[in-house]
């Protein structure tokens, strides 16, 4: 193990606050659907198919990650700051924002 990969695998830990069964869980809702960049075609959105991705990395044991699942956890980081960062004002509980967030792992009001 580099010490590149443990870098990326705290900064993931740091970043996704959901337990895989909540993710799925949350991935299993209308709300999870209804936000994020869908692709040219429609269908499932970007954050979508990155918290599919997330549970499958979540499930895994970390001797069996790939150089696929360290790049994405790569990304879910850089997307919950860069995201995190755009908070809006009020009560965020049922915004676009946070389920979006969610999607990537991380749920705002888990802070």
């Amino acid at each position: 193990m580099s010490d590149d990969q443990k870098e990326i695998r705290d900064d993931f830990a740091d970043a996704v606050n959901m337990t895989a069964s909540e993710l799925k869980q949350w991935l299993d809702t209308d709300e999870s659907k209804e936000v994020g960049q869908k692709s040219d075609g429609g269908g499932e959105s970007t954050g979508h198919e990155s918290g599919r991705h997330i549970v499958r990395i979540l499930e895994k044991k970390q001797g069996d990650y790939t150089d696929d699942d360290y790049a994405h956890m790569k990304k879910v980081v850089g997307y919950v700051a860069r995201h995190s960062k755009q908070r809006p004002k009020g009560d965020v509980h049922d915004t676009k924002w946070r389920w979006s967030l969610m999607n990537w792992g991380n749920d705002p009001e888990k802070d």
